[in-house]
């Protein structure tokens, strides 16, 4: 099987098409949360790893976006939605009017299994086109299936997607896509995509206007940020520079900062500084994201006792409530904010 590594012409990024924000007056939040099995963080992929037992604890989480009137974007796995009490759970949130649902495509255990599992195709976008679009068409088919509706919010495993690959999305009935990671190039984390180039704020695939982009909230900040896009940010989180820990030495001297919201390995203070910052410098929309096991104690390494699952959801709450009260931001769906833009 051939490999196709997920790079993005400079060409193609240059067609992609800025949404236009001005009809927003506020700061927009999505949340969305990566639905998804209990795999193992430090060993290899597996076809074989697909409990989806922290999802039993995924209702303390849901409390919390109730209190903040918050209605999350579940972006559920094929293993989770197999599963009887995850599909329960999550049609009762939806029916109820608490949460959307949305699509997570883990390829090592998403039919077909035509693909070799490792390390470069765990990455959706490094599977063939036709193998890829194939799994799509699982993962929707089996959410019409479990849950009666099919997702139209889409985020690739690993951030594997690319850009160019747009149309496969919709021809699935994909609206909005969640994939790109702003200032992020993981091709050195075995082939995965470079997002360095791709707009930081929602943007349109085409002129059709078929396809949102939402992006991670993965931001700069600090004096030097004003070397984002001049080719100058990349060098300096090169994997060389990085090595040499230059990243760090600026980090330290409140130079430059790379930092992602999520609750997840973030402190309170770095979430809100960060949201801060850019809602200052004028970003109306932020996308923030987190691990569906992260909720449960010992699945992943942000959440390894139930004292870290504690301070995860506390983190949270505190960040929603800033979000709310001191930005006077508002919450959205990935599909109500296309509405709005679209």
């Amino acid at each position: 099987m051939s490999l196709t590594i997920g790079t993005t012409d400079t060409a193609i990024l240059r067609k992609l098409e800025p949404a236009d924000l001005g009809k927003l007056t506020r700061p927009h939040l999505c949340v969305v949360i990566d639905t998804e099995e209990d795999f193992d963080w430090d060993g290899p992929f597996s076809r074989n790893k697909t409990s989806v037992e922290s999802f039993k604890r995924l209702g303390r989480a849901q409390d919390l976006f109730d209190k903040h009137g918050i209605r999350p974007c579940y972006l559920a796995s094929y293993p989770v939605l197999m599963d009887d009490y995850a599909a329960r759970t999550l049609q009762g949130w939806v029916g109820a009017g608490q949460a959307v649902i949305g699509a997570h495509l883990h390829p090592w255990v998403t039919p077909p299994h035509e693909e070799v599992v490792c390390l470069a195709h765990s990455f959706p976008c490094n599977l063939p086109g036709d193998l890829e679009r194939r799994k799509l068409q699982t993962l929707s088919d089996a959410a019409l299936d479990r849950l009666g509706q099919r997702p139209t919010v889409y985020k690739a495993g690993r951030y594997g997607f690319r850009v160019e690959r747009g149309a496969m999305l919709t021809d699935v009935g994909f609206e909005v896509d969640t994939s790109v990671l702003p200032f992020r190039d993981l091709s050195g984390m075995g082939g995965g995509p470079d997002f360095f180039e791709c707009p930081s704020q929602p943007f349109w695939a085409d002129a059709s206007r078929r396809l949102l982009h939402v992006p991670m909230t993965h931001g700069l900040i600090g004096p030097l940020r004003t070397l984002a896009g001049s080719g100058a940010d990349r060098l300096l989180f090169s994997t060389g520079l990085r090595r040499l820990r230059i990243p760090g030495l600026l980090s330290h001297l409140g130079l430059l900062e790379r930092i992602m919201l999520t609750p997840e390995g973030l402190t309170l203070d770095d979430m809100t500084r960060l949201v801060g910052k850019l809602a200052s410098g004028g970003q109306l929309v932020f996308a923030l994201t987190m691990h569906s096991p992260s909720f449960a104690p010992g699945h992943t390494p942000y959440a390894r006792d139930m004292a870290e699952v504690d301070a995860l959801l506390e983190r949270l709450d505190g960040f929603l409530g800033f979000f709310r009260t001191e930005l006077n931001g508002v919450a959205v769906t990935p599909g109500e904010l296309k509405a709005v833009l679209g």
